[in-house]
């Protein structure tokens, strides 16, 4: 089990500020969703949890500094599904999906048994089994998206990040993919956070959400208390029609704009 803590997170680009000030603490099996408009900073948060950029102020697994870890230890704490994914084309997706384990595998060594297994259940959990021995060149961009999912997931690591991980994917898959992250988060105590521009989606399946803009957190909470419609006003600059369903669904809607003609 695994806690995460992020403390005064400032990321900087040129000397200039993405991210500022963040604050957020999660314990094992909650799933926290960035969300905002397009260069709010959900992107470079992900990263800097993720080790790949730099940052100030605090990011800590379980008590233990991020950068304390080794890259071997730190692929191991955290998994990453970044937004637009490097995918060599001659690769085949059980051989893609199998990098998630490279973690356990030392540098000389072979897959074990185990790690054989951990690709094919998760394989043949996102509807990939037909693919398993196709170049990653010749698939579609909702397949791609799910191999890389996978890929992560076989990682098997306690925080799994997802940058915009349904944006490829047909409304089927979409639901497919989100089911099965929320299942195994579950199941296996995860910490996940995400960035998604689907505010409905995101508020279906994370725990709470954090409404960030210009890099700074300006709302946090349950979706029925964020996403409201004068909150996406204010920050996304867009009309739309909030619906709060009985059993806690938070539906939102966009709003046509009716010009004088």
């Amino acid at each position: 089990m695994t806690s995460l803590v992020l403390r005064q997170v400032r990321v900087e680009y040129g000397g200039c500020a993405v991210v500022s000030s963040v604050d957020e603490s999660l314990a094992a099996g909650e799933w926290l969703c960035l969300i905002g408009p397009n260069g709010a900073g959900k992107s470079s948060l992900l990263r800097a949890v993720a080790g790949l950029v730099e940052y100030s102020g605090e990011i800590a697994f379980d008590g233990v500094a991020l950068d304390a870890l080794s890259a071997r230890e730190l692929a191991r704490k955290v998994a990453f599904v970044p937004q637009n994914p490097l995918l060599p084309d001659d690769m085949s997706v059980s051989e893609y999906v199998m990098l998630g384990r490279n973690p356990y595998i030392s540098t000389f060594g072979r897959e074990s048994v185990r790690d054989r297994g951990v690709v094919t259940a998760l394989v043949e959990e996102l509807s990939l089994s037909v693919y398993a021995r196709r170049p990653l060149g010749t698939l579609s961009g909702g397949e791609r998206q799910r191999v890389v999912i996978a890929r992560a997931l076989a990682q098997e690591a306690p925080v799994l990040l997802l940058d915009e991980p349904t944006s490829a994917l047909d409304l089927g898959h979409q639901q497919h993919a989100l089911e099965l992250v929320d299942q195994l988060r579950r199941r296996r105590n995860l910490v996940v956070v995400s960035a998604m521009h689907d505010l409905t989606l995101a508020g279906l399946y994370s725990d709470r959400l954090l409404l960030l803009h210009q890099g700074v957190g300006v709302a946090r909470g349950r979706a029925q208390d964020v996403l409201r419609s004068e909150t996406l006003d204010e920050f996304y600059g867009v009309s739309a029609r909030v619906i709060h369903e009985g059993d806690g669904t938070v539906v939102v809607v966009p709003q046509r704009s009716h010009g004088e003609s």
